[in-house]
């Protein structure tokens, strides 16, 4: 047998939390020395304490995990429990990275303002150009929820695009547009098209079920500026343009169209052109 402090060094706790775990009932002394009181556990106990703390870290309470234990959870069980576990962890983790992203991207925008961009941004004509295109529906326009609905699309493209051997003629292009008002449809809704340039023989067809064809018509005007970086930080980049377009007396006739100019694997390195057309003068 081991004395109470033992027995919590082998078991990774405080004799305080053993003592607290003996006065819920969680887990009791294997012996009490009835003149002295002292406690004294098993190595056997050390299963149940593992238990105790486990289902702890998952989330119950004392009182749950009481009733857990009571009803003799297995191995099993109790790894199928630490493994969802370990999924919500990770998405509230990714999900509080994603937001420190935005707020660093706010924070950004905050430190330029009042700055104006002399060379960075620049006014040119956008040829037009064949699109195949997948669409899906983003709740809004920030690039939290632009993001998770662009990226799986311009896989899912790829994907058709590679099984039917058609090579892309050039850069993707993804634009917006606002999404229909329908029952049930979140306010601010944005339809999300993610598309590749292909030849003039390619067929939707050929490429499955959602993918359209589309002739992007020219842009005589737009204004353009490169983003470098994971489109998480695009909005200083996208701010800096909307500056620019009103400083210099132009107005926007939509949203801005992202050309993807690099995209590899690291995507600090990422680089992307934000063509913002412009409309004629009133």
């Amino acid at each position: 047998m081991f004395t109470i402090g033992d027995f919590a060094k082998h078991g990774r706790v405080s004799v305080r939390m053993l003592r607290h775990y003996d006065a819920l009932g969680l887990l009791r002394p294997a012996r009490v020395d009835p003149f002295t009181g002292y406690r004294s556990y098993e190595a056997g106990q050390l299963a149940r304490l593992n238990r105790v703390i486990a289902l702890k870290e998952l989330g119950f309470s004392l009182d749950q995990v009481g009733t857990i234990l009571d009803e003799r959870v297995s191995a099993e069980e109790l790894r199928g429990m630490l493994r969802l576990r370990r999924a919500e962890l990770a998405a509230a983790a990714a999900a509080a990275a994603a937001r420190l992203v935005q707020v660093e991207a706010r924070l950004r925008t905050i430190e330029s303002e009042g700055s104006m961009p002399v060379d960075d941004v620049v006014v040119k004509s956008l040829p037009s150009v064949r699109l195949a295109e997948l669409t899906g529906i983003a709740e809004s326009y920030g690039p939290q929820d632009v993001g998770p609905v662009v990226g799986p699309l311009y896989e899912e493209l790829c994907r058709r695009l590679d099984g039917a051997g058609v090579v892309p003629t050039g850069p993707g292009i993804a634009r917006y547009e606002d999404a229909p008002d329908r029952p049930g449809a979140p306010a601010g809704a944005i339809v999300v098209h993610a598309g590749l340039p292909v030849a003039a023989g390619v067929r939707a067809e050929d490429l499955g079920g959602g993918v359209r064809i589309v002739e992007l018509p020219a842009v005589e005007r737009a204004a353009t500026v490169v983003h470098r970086g994971p489109m998480e930080g695009v909005l200083p980049t996208s701010q800096l343009l909307a500056r620019w377009i009103d400083a210099h007396g132009h107005r926007s006739a939509g949203y801005a169209r992202e050309l993807t100019l690099a995209c590899p694997q690291d995507r600090d390195r990422w680089v992307t052109e934000l063509q913002e057309p412009l409309a004629d003068a009133p």
